[in-house]
């Protein structure tokens, strides 16, 4: 069900919760960062460029569309990523700015696993594929 927002139609008329800078916790990112779902979105975010949003559903991961759902809550709750929604779509961009500020160089490291991560899923064979 749609809900309104600042008088915009949206997926949820809740506000998304972002912590500020200075609350951003080392062991909480480094969770958040912890997951190879949830390194691949992040090299995904970071090919969108600095200011780049890109929609959840234009991020494909290897996982069904509630659990990339509850990765992104993982992503943004510990402060990792910005979410905002537009109509219906819900955008998303890596908080680069602030995370280069707390915890310098950890985001490219982050960046560089998540490459790794989605070479990888390039490799595996599809789902509806067999290997008979």
């Amino acid at each position: 069900m749609l809900g309104y927002h600042d008088g915009v139609a949206s997926r949820t008329a809740t506000d998304l919760v972002h912590p500020d800078r200075e609350e951003l916790v080392f062991a909480r990112v480094m969770g958040a960062l912890s997951d190879p779902v949830r390194l691949g979105v992040v090299a995904r975010l970071a090919e969108a460029g600095p200011d780049g949003e890109l929609a959840c559903g234009t991020i494909t991961t290897p996982v069904s569309k509630s659990t990339q759902s509850a990765h992104f809550k993982i992503l943004r709750e510990a402060g990792v990523i910005h979410q905002r929604d537009q109509g219906t779509r819900r955008l998303n961009r890596l908080r680069r700015d602030d995370l280069d500020a707390r915890f310098p160089g950890l985001l490219d490291l982050a960046i560089a696993h998540g490459r790794d991560v989605i070479a990888e899923w390039a490799r595996q064979p599809q789902a509806t594929e067999r290997s008979d």
